[in-house]
């Protein structure tokens, strides 16, 4: 995907991954950004960086009338999406302790969202001859949360539902990348910290700390050779192959290091 003079849409724009991408696109030749984000400042403020090729709107993506009456908008006030960005997520600690609310909540954010986005743009990407979605997952969604059983679960599921928009729609025309990192310098890092104290942020941030902007320039770059997975940590594909290989020995490896990182935070 060449982003020169192309519409993109990315969602949780406001701050982290979703801001760095915003500007990033700009940079890059597209003709215009739409920063969408619960936190309506916050989305404008990535917009004013931009300027003239950007606007903003709030946007609560765990609402699918909501998404497609953004698509319905940007399509008719500014063209043809070209590529849509399913960015917005957050962070909460737990697991069985938490009420099957939590759970729901964070599906629709990390997973159903990103259905809703495919539904409303694909078809007239298809119509137009093609077009790309980038959605982020984490590289939990490879691995694992060993402190968040919704986050684990919530970004398998995106990293499945890429998968399967990109083995059906290919040869549509519709490209597809999923991004999958570990720690980067957003606020869902600040979020895990405190929801599930040193285990949960040890987990991710093993490997290094990334800034946002890092992490947009690898996905631009995915996004122009047409790759699937997007792995600002390198170290991630080794795990995963590794997991792949033999997985009850992963499993044994993942206790080993849970029972470690549990015992440094006491």
């Amino acid at each position: 995907m060449d982003l020169i003079d192309k519409i993109a849409v990315v969602t949780g724009a406001g701050s982290g991954i979703g801001r760095a991408l915003a500007v990033r696109f700009a940079q890059r030749g597209a003709r215009f950004v739409v920063c969408t984000d619960m936190n309506g400042d916050n989305a404008a403020e990535t917009a004013r960086m931009i300027g003239e090729k950007a606007d903003s709107r709030v946007l609560d993506v765990s609402d699918e009338g909501a998404i497609e009456a953004l698509v319905d908008d940007v399509e008719t006030s500014i063209g043809g999406i070209d590529v849509f960005v399913s960015n917005a997520g957050y962070s909460q600690g737990g697991g069985l302790d938490l009420p099957t609310e939590s759970w729901e909540k964070m599906m629709k954010v990390h997973t159903w969202s990103h259905l809703s986005a495919a539904r409303a743009v694909i078809p007239r990407m298809i119509s137009r001859g093609g077009g790309y979605l980038l959605n982020t997952a984490s590289a939990a969604g490879l691995l694992t949360q060993m402190n968040s059983g919704p986050y684990a679960v919530s970004k398998h599921a995106a990293v499945a539902f890429a998968e399967w928009v990109a083995i059906n729609y290919a040869e549509q025309g519709i490209g597809v990348s999923v991004l999958c990192p570990q720690a980067v310098r957003t606020n869902i890092l600040g979020q895990a910290a405190r929801a599930g104290g040193r285990t949960n942020s040890s987990q991710a941030s093993g490997d290094g700390v990334l800034e946002p902007e890092t992490v947009a320039d690898a996905c631009i770059e995915a996004m122009a050779e047409g790759r699937f997975l997007v792995l600002p940590h390198p170290e991630v594909a080794t795990y995963f192959q590794r997991k792949a290989s033999d997985y009850d020995r992963w499993l044994g490896g993942m206790r080993r290091l849970r029972a470690r990182l549990a015992g440094a935070g006491g």
